[in-house]
């Protein structure tokens, strides 16, 4: 008969000695997960493809935790692939994988774009892709079966309900990234590598600022807690997948929107 193993409450969220990859981390939503690993004790890489961008927030965050930005155009193949280089240099393990970094077009359907969809699909549904791939030798590595490597994939509630907005790739290139989340957590799962998507809804962002300022006091008044999100809601949850308390849990698309997505 096996006996559980109690882990203490601090442990459970607990990331000492963890190295991590946040791609879009130095704003917004991926800074706030940055963060939130570095404070829970995790070695963390940023990226965007904004060199001033990279160093303004590795000094930003530098207080919280042992972190370095590299500059990378995640929307290139190629550029992912040097990323994951430089990433697993000095180190063949990478513990959590986190695929932030998105981008969003808003236009009518009549004139909406070519560009409106490769843009959006490539940074957004490939490049995640395209990291998991090159990433996977060292995921394996530092993953076991009672303590698998991490991949979070930042989805959208815009992929659970309509959205409002004309974001035509946007909302599909989140839902082809959700369901693709369930595919590779199927495969890897038996290879100690959990899948996770977390869905946010409304948070403060320069992704969101448009939609927040048409929409913000809507959206807040339509989400049963009656707010839109904090840094330490998409924090919280990026620290409870990456821990201790998130290993027996792959496949799972959390919308984190203060019930807007599963109550409308």
């Amino acid at each position: 008969m096996v006996v559980n193993q109690f882990t203490t409450h601090a442990g459970l969220f607990d990331l000492s000695g963890k190295r991590a990859l946040v791609t879009g981390g130095t704003r917004g939503i991926g800074m706030m997960i940055a963060r939130g690993l570095l404070q829970a004790g995790a070695r963390v890489v940023i990226s965007s493809r904004d060199a001033g961008a990279c160093a303004q927030a590795q000094e930003q965050l530098s207080g919280f935790g042992e972190v370095r930005a590299i500059p990378a155009d995640l929307s290139r193949h190629d550029e992912c692939r040097r990323l994951a280089g430089l990433v697993t240099a000095g180190s063949e393990r990478l513990d959590i994988l986190v695929n932030n970094a998105g981008a969003m077009w808003d236009e009518p359907l009549e004139t909406f774009p070519d560009a409106g969809w490769d843009t959006v699909v490539d940074l957004n549904l490939k490049a995640p892709f395209w990291l998991v791939q090159a990433l996977l030798p060292a995921l394996r590595k530092a993953g076991s079966a009672d303590n698998p490597a991490r991949i979070v994939n930042i989805g959208s509630i815009a992929a659970i309900h309509v959205p409002h907005r004309p974001n035509y790739s946007y909302s599909s290139s989140k839902a082809a990234l959700h369901q693709l989340t369930r595919v590779l957590a199927r495969e890897l799962g038996p290879q100690h590598v959990t899948v996770n998507a977390v869905a946010p809804g409304a948070f403060p962002s320069a992704m969101m600022a448009a939609t927040l300022d048409e929409l913000g006091e809507a959206i807040a008044a339509a989400a049963p807690l009656r707010r839109i999100g904090r840094d330490d809601d998409m924090a919280g949850v990026a620290v409870f997948l990456s821990g201790r308390a998130g290993a027996y849990l792959t496949g799972a698309v959390i919308p984190v929107d203060g019930g807007i997505a599963t109550t409308a």
